[in-house]
Parts: C-alpha cells; structure tokens; sequence
C-alpha cells in the first residue's frame, strides 16, 4: 500500500505505543543536556581552568549553545518535511556520541565549548523531533495536553540527570561520572531511535491534504490559521513568525526571553550555590527542584490550556517565572532556595508548553513543522542572548546576583509585550470569524 493511500488514525489513544516511544525518546533527550547542567558550572574554576570573577567567559559555552541550537531548529523544521522525522532524530542522536568524551578529555574551556556546540546540534534536531512527531499523530484538541507531556518528560529527564550526575561525580569523579552517563544515555536512545520510532511524516501529510481525519470535521471550530499557500518556502514562514504577524512575534519574543532563565540556571544557579558552600549533590537537588517542578507541573498546565485556553496562561507564567528568579538571592539556606526554585518552575511549567502549542494552533499541517522550528530558532536563541545579557549584568555589577534582576526585569517586560500583542489561539474560546 502506497504511503498516500495508507490508513491513519489520529489520537493519543490509537498511537499508545508511538507516544510513549517518543515520550522516552524526549526524556533521553533531557538527560542528554541535563548531565551538563550541575557539575561543569559549578567546577569551571577547579577542572576546566576558568579564571574566579570571569563571567563572559563563563557563559561561552552556553552562548555556543544556544545560536547553535537555535539555527538547528530551524534546520531540523525543514529538513522534517522534507526527508521525514525518523532520519532527523536519529542524525541528532549520531552527533551526540562525542559530547561526553570530549569534556572527559578537554584539556581548556573551549573543549567544553565545542562539546556544548555538538550539544546544540543535538538537542535542535532530537527535541524539535520529538514535539513535531507527537503533533503529527494527535489531534488539535490534544495539543496543550501532547506538548505537556512532551516537556514533562524532557525536563523530568534534565532534573534526573542533574541529580545523578551530581552523585556520580563525587564516586567516580565529576569527568568519569559525566562520561558513563553519557554514553549510555546517546546509545540507549540511538538503539530504540533506529529500531522502534516510527515516521510520522504521513500523518502530516494525510492531515493537510484532509484525507484522513479521525475526528469529525463537521461542527468542529476552525483555527485561526494562516493562508500561507500549500508549501510557503522557509523565507516566508520565517518573516510571518518573526514581524509579519504579531501574533507569532509576540510568541516568538516571549519564547526568547524565558530562555534568559533557564541559562540563569544552567550557568549561574550552580556557581551562586557552590560559592555559598552548597555540595554538588546538594546543588543537584536544588536545581532538581527547579526541573522536577517544571517538569511535573506542565502534565496539569498543558491539559488545563485545552480546558481554559493559552494567552493567560502564558503571560502569568512569564511573571510569576519572574518573581522566582527574583527570590533567590534575597534569602539563605537551602529550604529558601528550593521554594525559589519551585516558584520559578511553576511560571515556566504555565507557558513552556502552551507557547508551543498556540504557535501549533496558529500554523497549517503543511508548514507546521518549519513554523515550530521557527519559533523554536528563536526561543533558543534566548539561550545565547540571554547568556550574553546575564554576562554582562553580572561583570558590569561585580557579582552574579546583577544577573538574576537582569533576568527577573526581563520577564516581567516580555510578558507584557505578549499581553498587548497575543491573542487567544484555542478554537474553542476564539474560533476564526
């Protein structure tokens, strides 16, 4: 049976075994970023030669990171339509394989920076996947809940690297600990990539054309989707997410932004707790907080965007984001900072996935994939430009606490450009006129 002929269905239900394939895929995939995220932070000074006080320096690596990882988005968006979704996970998990060897062996900073560049190919490619394949086979309805769990898992898996790693490091040293991990981490994934995840590019293709759909199509709302032509190229895709609608830029500006707070994490979170006297065990469960909070709250705020729509989901979430990063450094002890941490957390968990999903509610099955690569091009971008804000807050200030309210004012302005600019994007509570 030819793929255009063959039978699909939509719906978590009916691809069980797919979702729960790539939900592990994604936590791999958290895992993958998360061992970095807790032992070379915190021992940049002692293992990797970086100079006390060298906060540009410091922020190198996840400034390489996040450009990188922004511009695979982008890539991976357009590669996905055009030689399918498998061939784009498995091409990010094969470049994944050097990562932990060469911080296992770097000899300077800038070993750890380009493993962080092949970091940001990987984590383009095998998280855009990921998202865009569940997206594929669920339903429109689904998608608050899809995306939810979707970055449930991938964070649960950053939160859980952090931990053990943090353990591992003090057994088996902090660059033994990170290798085994790793390893065993890219190759399990790899192995279930190539031999169970299946393409979900005819599902895409079957949802466009509206040849199978699994749910009625009669009396269901319709989105406010674009007319952007059947196969728009990736140059008009990318001026109508970035200033032509703004809509999507005001999507597009709050994805960049709230990636200041999760470099603020990467970054600054393990070195302010190291310098307080906090173990790396210790650092590993605190920011664990931050993660497992994510992580654990976006199965509720995911859902709950099906239920009562994304907008105000999304601006709340940008504050109170905020005001947890804006806690931290103003109370001691690691109860305060934990309770900190969750704060932050739950701002992250109320927008991180509803972001996504209303750009999924904006964009058509045929460029969908290109528009979530868009979108995602410029949330990670945040990374690198939020690295570089924070930096310089805390050179310019003398210490690593101007970062956390360069980080903090941030916030609170992006949440009110996307408050102004966005709209309601669920059908069911602003359907197209």
């Amino acid at each position: 049976m030819s793929e255009r002929n063959r039978p699909v269905a939509f719906g978590i239900r009916v691809n069980y075994w797919q979702v729960v394939l790539q939900l592990l895929q994604v936590l791999l995939v958290g895992m993958t970023v998360g061992m970095t995220r807790n032992v070379v932070p915190a021992l940049a000074e002692s293992e990797f030669g970086v100079p006390r006080g060298s906060f540009m320096l410091l922020v190198a690596f996840v400034v390489a990171f996040g450009v990188v990882k922004g511009a695979m988005n982008f890539v991976a968006g357009r590669l996905a339509e055009r030689i399918g979704r498998k061939k784009v996970l498995l091409a990010g998990w094969l470049v994944a394989f050097p990562i932990a060897p060469l911080i296992y062996f770097a000899q300077s900073w800038s070993w750890v920076v380009v493993a962080t560049m092949l970091l940001g190919v990987n984590q383009g490619l095998t998280w855009s996947m990921t998202q865009t394949a569940k997206l594929d086979i669920t339903r429109p309805d689904q998608r608050g809940l899809i995306i939810g769990l979707n970055e449930f898992s991938g964070y649960i898996g950053v939160a859980v690297a952090g931990v053990v790693t943090g353990y591992a490091a003090s057994v088996l040293g902090p660059r033994g600990g990170l290798l085994w991990f790793g390893t065993a981490v890219v190759l399990l994934a790899t192995l279930l990539a190539w031999l169970a995840v299946a393409e979900t590019l005819p599902w895409a293709r079957f949802q466009s054309s509206q040849e199978a759909i699994a749910y009625p199509a009669k009396g269901h709302p319709q989105s406010r989707q674009f007319a952007a032509g059947e196969q728009p190229t990736g140059s008009e895709v990318f001026a109508l997410m970035s200033w032509r609608d703004r809509r999507m830029a005001a999507l597009c500006q709050a994805g960049l932004v709230e990636k200041f707070v999760d470099a603020l994490v990467w970054v600054f979170w393990p070195v302010y707790l190291h310098q307080r006297g906090v173990s790396l065990p210790g650092i590993g469960w605190i920011v664990g907080v931050y993660g497992f909070t994510w992580g654990g709250a976006q199965l509720f705020t995911g859902r709950l965007s099906d239920r009562v729509g994304r907008h105000h989901l999304n601006v709340l979430g940008m504050w109170v984001c905020g005001v947890g990063v804006l806690l931290l450094p103003l109370g001691r002890g690691s109860t305060w900072w934990s309770f900190a941490a969750a704060v932050a957390g739950i701002g992250m968990a109320m927008l991180y996935p509803n972001l996504s999903a209303a750009v999924a509610d904006l964009a058509q099955p045929a460029w969908r994939a290109s528009a979530i690569g868009i979108y995602r091009f410029w949330r990670d971008l945040g990374y690198g430009v939020g690295a570089l804000g924070l930096g310089a807050a805390a050179a310019l200030g003398g210490s690593v606490e101007y970062a956390f309210w360069f980080v903090a004012l941030a916030m609170g302005m992006s949440g009110l450009v996307l408050y102004h600019w966005g709209e309601e994007t669920h059908t069911r509570f602003n359907p197209a006129p």
